[in-house]
């Protein structure tokens, strides 16, 4: 419990300190309100458009949800295809790094047209950019298993199904979880990104606007706020890793350079 609260008041702490290196620099450089406005006018603007921000979040998170579960759902059938077929590994697998050097605010416009408005655009342009992590994490954790794993499985009999449920994805899910972490982060931005097409609610679209309208306090609010739902499903899906593989999240505190 102590070392819960200590662990906590290293991040709090460094907040505390960023907050007070942004009010200094503001007070001694002068800056204008309209550059970048006093910590308390965020907050208090926080607070004055609490109702308003929690409508817009709440649409972010459907669609950074939405992304994300469809990567998972997409990302690790195929990484398992891949894995178990070098054949289709070498026909698919280049194609699909081909596919990350496009840029996804170029291809944003385009998913649209495709897809038309509503939510359905949305949730293929955050699974594009939530995909990926996911993928190499599965490949890279189904390849890791040890030899004298397979050997044991061998030497109990076990035929590839057995082999794969109860040694390859028990192995691979630390790094499949590592995927998922980076990939939940990944599909906030991938949302945000999303909300900047054909969108008129979101935190996205609100950014869209108040740095048309200049806007500067609003801006920041929503930083603020697209920061605390990033910390909070990152830390969220973490906990869901330490439900599913508590051996390996034992390991990693007892020996933290791990």
């Amino acid at each position: 419990m102590m070392n819960r609260i200590i662990s906590c008041l290293y991040p709090a702490s460094t907040f505390v300190a960023l907050l007070l290196i942004w009010y200094t620099a503001v007070k001694v450089f002068r800056v204008p309100s309209y550059l970048l406005p006093l910590p308390g006018d965020v907050i208090q603007r926080m607070r004055e458009d609490s109702w308003f921000l929690l409508h817009h979040s709440w649409i972010t998170i459907c669609i950074t949800m939405g992304g994300f579960l469809l990567s998972i759902a997409i990302g690790v059938p195929l990484a398992i295809a891949l894995v178990a077929s070098p054949m289709l590994e070498r026909a698919v697998m280049p194609w699909l790094i081909l596919s990350q050097t496009f840029p996804k605010v170029a291809l944003a416009p385009l998913i649209v047209v495709w897809f038309g408005l509503g939510l359905g655009p949305k949730f293929v342009i955050t699974f594009l950019v939530a995909f990926f992590p996911i993928l190499i994490s599965t490949i890279v954790g189904l390849r890791s298993i040890e030899r004298e794993m397979i050997e044991l499985a061998r030497s109990v009999r076990a035929n590839t199904l057995q082999m794969f449920f109860h040694f390859r994805l028990p192995m691979a899910l630390p790094n499949i979880f590592a995927g998922t972490k980076v990939a939940i982060a990944f599909s906030v931005v991938g949302a945000v990104i999303a909300e900047w097409v054909g969108a008129n609610a979101g935190l996205g679209y609100l950014l869209l606007q108040a740095n048309a309208n200049l806007d500067t306090t609003l801006l920041f609010a929503v930083l603020i706020v697209l920061l605390i739902i990033g910390v909070v499903l990152y830390y969220a899906t973490e906990f869901i890793e330490q439900l599913v593989i508590p051996w390996h999240c034992t390991i990693r505190l007892q020996n933290p350079a791990a």
